[in-house]
């Protein structure tokens, strides 16, 4: 999502890169701005569906290049944590909800502006995209490939609500 660290928290929220310290701050910050940088691609798409598409497709690559491990530092990176990993956890799972709140901030731009239809929730839409995209990291994880995973995001994109 977007390069923690750079970017100011206000609001209550807590700095992702902050719980896990320094070092995990600069993983963060490099992990967004590297294959992560889908994610921030996608939210300048012209509509709702291109955002969506984008950031499927942009997971689906990034889970799945050549000569790299086949995974998501967002969502394996804290899956298997104990207590001693409960800050970079915590950070991962602070890093992962903004995700989302951009995507849903980007979807109740898309149903203000008449690209999505007034009865769509942008947060179900936001955690079904997430949803997706992380089920596709963990399916990459056991060997899917790239085709199959291009699939899997066309499919759930079949679900995408009309444009108004």
């Amino acid at each position: 999502m977007r390069a923690l660290g750079r970017q100011p928290y206000g609001g209550g929220q807590a700095d992702p890169g902050a719980a896990a310290g320094d070092d995990g701050r600069k993983a963060l910050e490099r992990y967004s701005e590297g294959p992560a940088a889908y994610a921030d691609r996608a939210m300048r798409e012209p509509t709702a569906r291109q955002v969506a598409t984008a950031f499927l497709h942009g997971s689906v690559r990034a889970n799945t290049r050549p000569g790299c491990p086949a995974e998501c530092l967002g969502v394996q990176g804290s899956l298997a944590a104990g207590d001693p990993g409960r800050s970079a956890r915590d950070a991962l799972i602070a890093w992962r909800n903004e995700g989302t709140a951009r995507l849903r901030d980007r979807f109740r731009r898309a149903v203000d502006e008449g690209d999505l239809p007034p009865d769509t929730d942008p947060e179900v839409l936001a955690r079904y995209l997430m949803a997706v995209a992380h089920g596709m990291a963990v399916q990459a994880t056991s060997g899917a490939t790239q085709e199959e995973l291009r699939k899997v995001a066309d499919v759930a994109l079949r679900n995408w609500p009309p444009a108004t």
